[in-house]
């Protein structure tokens, strides 16, 4: 079959998909599938599927869609909604200026990364507690953002689609062939996400993006690289809404709690196409609570279904001979950990739990001089970094991020990846039947003493200083208790083999972020996906 046939498939599916997801929610579903309204309902149907994935997120996604078109039954279980009806507003996204209940996960107020402005609480409001897209989970001394609904962290990120080094890559996942990641599975994971670069000239001259030029600029002065990165955003599109010609959605404040528009999310690429091969079925808000064996080696899952108030309204059990781990790094890592130590799966190894990293992330803002303004109108998707990542002495990738006020703030801002070799586990917690994570504060200082050294070398060849009104206290220079981009507990080739089969089960795989040792350089969704892929081709040619 050649590559355009292929994508010919591709499309058409996607299109069929696409109508299932609107069908869904038209009529308030929370059963998706590429059948009728009244057979998407009847759970006795799907209850018992040959695979099951949990989580609709990069590697759930993957996987949905390579075993439907495999001819394998699937059933996808995802925790959040459908985000494909309109609120009273006519969006189904509010923005970060004016957030409602649709922004946080059964939250009473907004937890926005920037708690304070000018050391004012202007940032975060009170809300009504609703499944919400964004959630932030609490650990001790570490906060996670993760996205929920039917396209997991893709509905709510920046869409910086950055293929890392591959020499470091390489130094990560020593035992994965890089040759093969790069000419196969790299291409084919920003082939399906829509990957694709913001027009140089465009970026030049529209007010949208001169936050990043003065940042590149006092980059440049300060001796260091810059580099444009791509983005799953449609930059097509972009430029339409600065012209007025399409609605603002990138353009207009929203980000972290979705996009309107423009954003190539996975419920519009590969969760699509994976409905559109007639074999996926998704359920939404049912959050899987314990997995365990049978005697006869099925998998046996149980499920709570909650409405949109939190209450459980229905647990739900399922069996299937395929069981693919998606939730990501906490969710993945929560559930085996919990069926290793409570017996449910003892022969779990050590490993499981463990090589947790917040991929070194740390944010700091810089004040800039009244002349130099970063400009009351920023898009809300990077386009830019920072790139020290070869500094021996100090490897640092820092993404040049938007402060989307629609004020000018003379601010800015930074998402610094930081190559933090510290690590953390993940372990039980019997009196809450959750998980605790290890990780310190000292662990957090390695990243912010790294990102310094940066942001020090910027600030004295500019004569500028950092901003102390941003994170809640005026001691806070640089928000290091959150990340954006956690990842491990379940490394490739320590908790699992080589191509993500859990040690000591058969037919147990694991596609997402929990797989990565910590820390990949950059934003990590393309590196996800693209073991995903890897994954998928080599367990539908050997094991079904």
């Amino acid at each position: 079959m050649t590559a355009k046939l292929m994508q010919r498939q591709l499309s058409r599916r996607q299109i069929l998909g696409m109508v299932a997801l609107q069908t869904a929610a038209a009529a308030g579903l929370t059963r998706i599938g590429l059948t009728s309204a009244q057979a998407a309902e009847e759970a006795a149907a799907v209850d018992n599927a040959p695979a099951i994935v949990i989580g609709s997120g990069y590697g759930g996604a993957v996987a949905a869609l390579r075993l439907g078109q495999a001819g394998i039954r699937t059933l996808v279980l995802e925790m959040g909604r459908l985000w494909n009806t309109a609120g009273s507003d006519g969006k189904i996204f509010c923005n970060t200026a004016n957030p409602d209940q649709r922004s946080m996960w059964f939250r009473t107020r907004t937890e926005a990364p920037l708690a304070t402005f000018l050391w004012l609480d202007v940032v975060n409001k009170n809300i009504s507690p609703y499944p919400g897209v964004l959630d932030r989970v609490h650990f001790d001394n570490m906060s996670v953002y993760v996205g929920r609904g039917v396209g997991g962290g893709s509905l709510v990120n920046g869409s910086m689609a950055v293929t890392p080094l591959k020499s470091y890559f390489a130094e990560q996942f020593p035992t994965v062939d890089a040759d093969e990641m790069y000419s196969t599975y790299f291409p084919r994971a920003n082939s399906m996400l829509g990957v694709n670069t913001v027009d140089p000239t465009w970026f030049e001259s529209t007010e949208w993006y001169r936050f990043t030029r003065v940042s590149r600029k006092h980059a440049q002065k300060t001796g260091l690289r810059t580099t444009f990165v791509p983005s799953v955003y449609d930059f097509d599109h972009m430029q339409r809404e600065a012209a007025g010609t399409a609605t603002k959605s990138a353009l207009g404040q929203e980000v972290i709690y979705g996009n309107n528009y423009g954003k190539k999310s996975l419920d519009k690429t590969y969760l699509a196409a994976a409905l559109g091969t007639g074999n996926v079925t998704i359920n939404t808000m049912e959050k899987v609570r314990s997995i365990t064996r049978a005697s006869n080696g099925s998998w046996l899952l149980t499920s709570d279904r909650i409405d949109n108030t939190g209450a459980v309204v229905e647990t739900k059990r399922y069996s299937c001979t395929y069981l693919f781990l998606g939730g990501g790094s906490l969710g993945t890592s929560e559930l085996l950990v919990r069926a290793r130590d409570t017996g449910a799966l003892p022969a779990l190894n050590s490993s499981v739990g463990a090589g947790w990293g917040p991929n070194g992330n740390t944010m700091v803002g810089r004040a800039n001089y009244l002349w130099d303004t970063t400009g009351a109108n920023q898009s809300t998707m990077p386009v830019m970094g920072i790139d020290d990542w070869a500094n021996t002495d100090n490897p640092v990738f820092a993404e040049i991020a938007p402060l989307p006020t629609g004020l000018e703030t003379w601010v800015s801002l930074y998402l610094a990846i930081t190559k933090n070799p510290e690590r953390a586990s993940f372990t039980y917690d019997s009196s809450t039947g959750g998980v605790k994570l290890g990780w310190t504060a000292a662990q957090s200082a390695v990243s912010v003493a790294m990102a310094k050294k940066l942001f020090d070398r910027i600030n004295a060849a500019n004569s500028t200083i950092y901003r102390y009104d941003l994170f809640g206290s005026p001691s806070k220079v640089f928000a290091d208790d959150f990340c954006y981009h956690p990842l491990g507990g379940c490394v490739l080739g320590k908790a699992t083999d080589n191509y993500g089969r859990v040690k000591g089960y058969s037919k147990l795989y694991v596609t997402d972020g929990s797989l990565v040792p910590g820390n990949i350089g950059v934003n990590p969704f393309v590196t996800i996906t693209a073991l995903a892929e890897r994954t998928m081709t080599r367990v539908l040619a050997e094991d079904t």
